[in-house]
């Protein structure tokens, strides 16, 4: 009985021909030993030998071939319908920054890190990054992609100071720290607060109208908490107004800071109004749902 299919014979004659100058040789090896395994079934090895050829090509600045071998491993994933996990995604971490995410690659995760390697240069990550979201659509829960990709994407570009292309990832993202990273960004966006209510609201509202309060909650509380620090004079009162707890999600009191600007006051009262609805009976989510 012949020995299972292994990745390390198409890998020695793949690898060295990237460290020697030839990345169009490796390239084509690379898609026929591929080709060979997922047509055999052999969907593992096929994925394992694009994604080791394709970071090695990436590293040695080949980005065009290393962005083909990337969406051919996504082509092998939807043939053995592979399905959204921390393997085939990749972590879902902060980096500090871009250069510290690519010393700092996982050998299991695959997307994030290819999408790491690709750099800002020309459209090949734009390409991948399509994808890859595409992919996660597919087969992962969410309809508009994973949001631990979008999280991953969406700090990518943050660090990079690309906003534009950054905000709409992590508002599909929805999680805590993509919320805090939101906050960071539109408020140095905003030039430090100098227009806090246009760019608070760029973030609380697209958050409730998904229905996360949680986001919308932890994104207004660190912009406010930047807003604050950079300009004391912007509340109306040195104190807190501390609510009860009736109907929050949190253990911690509920403080809303009253301000000069009147959208950020209505911001704060439309999250709490949103939070305790959702909580309460169909009379009381009427507030909710109007909004």
């Amino acid at each position: 009985m012949p020995p299972p299919p292994s990745s390390t014979k198409a890998l020695n004659a793949i690898l060295p021909l990237i460290a020697s100058g030839q990345p169009y040789e490796a390239h084509q090896k690379a898609r026929t030993f591929a080709s060979r395994y997922s047509k055999s079934g052999a969907y593992d090895v096929a994925i394992d030998v694009l994604y080791q050829s394709a970071t090695e090509l990436f590293k040695g600045g080949h980005l065009g071939s290393g962005t083909d071998l990337s969406q051919f491993l996504i082509e092998v994933y939807e043939l053995k319908d592979e399905k959204v996990t921390e393997e085939s995604r990749g972590l879902f971490s902060f980096f500090p920054d871009v250069e510290v995410a690519r010393s700092q690659l996982e050998p299991t995760a695959r997307l994030t890190q290819l999408i790491s390697l690709a750099g800002a240069k020309g459209t090949w990550r734009k390409t991948l990054i399509d994808r890859s979201i595409a992919w996660s659509a597919k087969y992962g829960q969410y309809a508009t992609g994973d949001p631990g990709l979008h999280g991953f994407i969406g700090d990518l570009f943050y660090k990079e100071q690309y906003f534009i292309g950054a905000e709409p990832h992590l508002l599909a993202s929805g999680s805590r720290d993509s919320a805090k990273t939101l906050a960071n960004m539109l408020f140095a966006w905003s030039r430090n607060g100098a227009e806090p209510s246009i760019y608070a609201s760029k973030g609380v509202i697209p958050y409730l109208l998904s229905g996360n309060i949680l986001a919308a909650r932890s994104f207004l509380s660190q912009f406010l908490s930047l807003l604050i620090s950079a300009r004391p004079s912007v509340l109306a009162t040195p104190n807190p107004v501390v609510l009860t707890a009736s109907g929050s999600e949190t253990t911690s009191p509920d403080e809303l800071f009253l301000t000069t600007e009147p959208v950020l006051n209505f911001l704060q009262l439309v999250i709490r109004t949103c939070q305790r609805a959702k909580n309460a009976g169909a009379q009381a989510k009427q507030a909710q749902e109007a909004w």
